[in-house]
C-alpha cells in the first residue's frame, strides 16, 4: 500500500469516526427532545420552567422545575466561589512559583483527584462532612446545599487547576521578562502579562469546571438532602435537576407525564450545559492569543 493510500485511508477513517460521533449525538438529542416534548400537552413551558411545585405523585401532581433549577444554579454558583480561586491560585503556584520537581510530583497527583469516582466523593461527602456540618454547626441536617458544594468544588479543582497550568505555562517566557526588566514585580506580571495572554485557556477551564459541577449527578443525589425547594440559605437542602432525573426514573411509569417531566427535566439541564460550554468556546475564540 503505498503512502498517499495509506494517508488517505486514515483521513477517511477519522472522518467516519467523527460522524458517527455526531449520528450518536444527535440521536441521543433527538430521542430526549421526543420523550420530552409530550408533557407540554399538560401545563405551559412557562409553568414548567417557572413554577416551582414539584410533586409529581398524587391526585393532582404538578410538574415544575424552577426549584429544580434553583438548586442547580445554587450549587453551581456556590462550589464554583470555592473551586475557581482555589483552582487559579493552584494554577499560579505550580506554573509560577513551584520548582519544576514540585510540579512534576503535584500537578500528576491533582489530575489523579479528577479520577476519583463521583460516588466516592460523595460517600466521603455523606458518612464524613454531613455530620461534621450537623454537629459543629448545629444545623437540621448535614446534607444540604452547602456540603453539596464542597463536594463538588473537590470534583472542580482538578480541572480548572490542570487545564489553567497548561494555560499560564504556555504564555512565552519573552513577554514574562520583559515585565519584569521594566521594573514589575512577580505579582504584577502574573496579573497584568501572564493571566491576560493565558485568559482563553483560564476561561474555558472554569466554563469547563462549572459545567461539571451543573450536570454531576451521583454527589447532589447522595449529600444535597433531596428536597424540592428554592434555597433561602446554604444550609438548605436541595435537590439538582440530575439528582430528581436519577432518583425518579426508574419509579416513573413508561409514556407517563411523570416519564415526560424527567425527559423534559433533562432538556433543560442540556441546554444550561450546552450554553456554558458555549461561552467557553467564545471565550477561548474571542481571547486567542497569537504564538510568539
Amino acid at each position: 500500500m503505498s503512502k498517499d493510500l495509506k494517508e488517505k485511508t486514515v483521513e477517511i477513517s477519522l472522518a467516519v469516526l467523527a460522524l458517527l460521533s455526531l449520528a450518536v449525538l444527535a440521536g441521543i438529542v433527538f430521542y430526549l427532545f421526543k420523550e420530552g416534548l409530550p408533557i407540554f400537552k399538560f401545563l405551559t413551558p412557562l409553568n414548567f420552567i417557572f413554577g416551582t411545585d414539584w410533586y409529581p405523585v398524587g391526585d393532582q401532581p404538578d410538574f415544575e422545575i424552577g426549584s429544580l433549577i434553583a438548586g442547580s444554579l445554587a450549587v453551581t454558583a456556590l462550589s464554583s466561589l470555592i473551586a475557581v480561586p482555589l483552582g487559579l491560585m493552584t494554577a499560579a503556584y505550580l506554573s509560577e512559583v513551584a520548582s519544576n520537581t514540585t510540579r512534576r510530583i503535584v500537578k500528576p497527583f491533582i489530575e489523579l483527584l479528577a479520577a476519583l469516582p463521583s460516588v466516592v466523593i460523595g460517600f466521603i461527602g455523606m458518612v464524613l462532612i454531613a455530620p461534621w456540618l450537623q454537629n459543629s454547626l448545629g444545623i437540621a441536617t448535614g446534607l444540604n446545599l452547602f456540603n453539596a458544594a464542597l463536594m463538588l468544588a473537590f470534583m472542580a479543582v482538578p480541572t480548572i487547576c490542570s487545564i489553567s497550568e497548561d494555560a499560564l505555562h504556555a504564555v512565552p517566557r519573552a513577554l514574562k521578562d520583559a515585565s519584569l526588566a521594566l521594573g514589575a514585580t512577580p505579582w504584577e506580571t502574573l496579573k497584568n502579562v501572564t493571566f491576560p495572554y493565558a485568559l482563553s485557556g483560564v476561561g474555558t477551564a472554569v466554563m469547563l469546571g462549572m459545567s461539571r459541577a451543573l450536570g454531576e449527578t451521583m454527589v447532589v443525589l447522595m449529600v444535597a438532602g433531596g428536597a424540592a425547594i428554592v434555597p433561602e440559605s446554604v444550609f438548605d437542602p436541595i435537590r439538582p435537576m440530575p439528582a430528581s432525573i436519577a432518583a425518579e426514573m426508574a419509579e416513573a411509569p413508561f409514556g407517563s407525564p411523570h416519564y415526560h417531566a424527567l425527559f423534559a427535566t433533562g432538556i433543560a439541564l442540556f441546554i444550561m450545559t450546552f450554553i456554558f460550554n458555549a461561552v467557553a468556546f467564545r471565550l477561548a475564540q474571542r481571547y486567542k492569543t497569537p504564538a510568539i
